[in-house]
């Protein structure tokens, strides 16, 4: 099993994942600022979608230290397979309907860390956790897309924070969902986050990424 070496940035400080990078200036941009997590799209539905060889060429250059996450929606196993044989990754995000029993077989087929993302919008939402707490490495507690949007995730959207107040899981878990430069502190600080992951709060445009949002975002998360 793959083990993450990430202990960049001050001890206890809040680790930043930036999601849905596409190129070499966005690679930069994140990593010069202290992003401790990269994340690289595989969904062709996505503004962020990034071709293997394209991901291949851009994780390859990040640094030690960072890791490097491809996010993925209810892949086969031929197309897992296609992705971890080029790329050189750290973790796979899955952030589609993959069953607890689903995850489970494809950290044991990778071995690779896996985090698995679960859509909050009310308290029933949060008993999915427990079950995938059981066979993830990490969870990401992100807003549930809406009924009938093309995304299952990047909309821009938060959820109410005030829902996980005070929780704790015992894995290691990730706040995502509409969080921008302006909202950060604010999200950890209800939340008690010791890790929070952005897309579109860092754009300019869809699929856009924004060096100067990006920095604002690691100097509120830290701040």
């Amino acid at each position: 099993m793959t083990t993450l070496a990430i202990d960049r940035g001050a001890p206890g400080a809040v680790r930043v994942k930036i999601c849905g990078l596409r190129n070499a200036q966005d690679v930069a941009a994140a990593t010069q600022a202290g992003a401790r997590y990269l994340g690289f799209v595989f969904f062709p539905k996505s503004p962020r979608h990034v071709e293997i060889a394209q991901a291949r060429n851009l994780a390859i250059e990040v640094p030690p230290g960072v890791a490097k996450v491809a996010l993925v929606v209810n892949a086969t196993d031929a197309e897992l397979d296609a992705i971890c044989a080029a790329v050189p990754l750290d973790m796979v995000q899955l952030h589609g309907s993959e069953s607890p029993a689903r995850v489970a077989e494809i950290r044991a087929r990778f071995g690779l860390p896996v985090m698995k993302a679960v859509g909050v919008a009310e308290t029933g939402d949060l008993s999915k956790i427990a079950e995938y707490e059981a066979v993830a490495d990490q969870i990401l507690v992100d807003a549930k897309a809406p009924k009938g949007a093309a995304l299952p995730g990047g909309n821009g959207l938060a959820f109410d924070w005030r829902l996980i107040a005070g929780r704790e899981w015992a894995k290691p878990w990730m706040l995502a969902g509409g969080l921008t430069p302006e909202n950060v502190a604010e999200a950890i600080r209800l939340t008690g986050a010791r890790q929070v992951d952005v897309s579109s709060g860092v754009e300019s445009a869809p699929g856009v990424k924004d060096a100067a949002r990006i920095r604002a975002f690691l100097e509120a998360a830290h701040g």
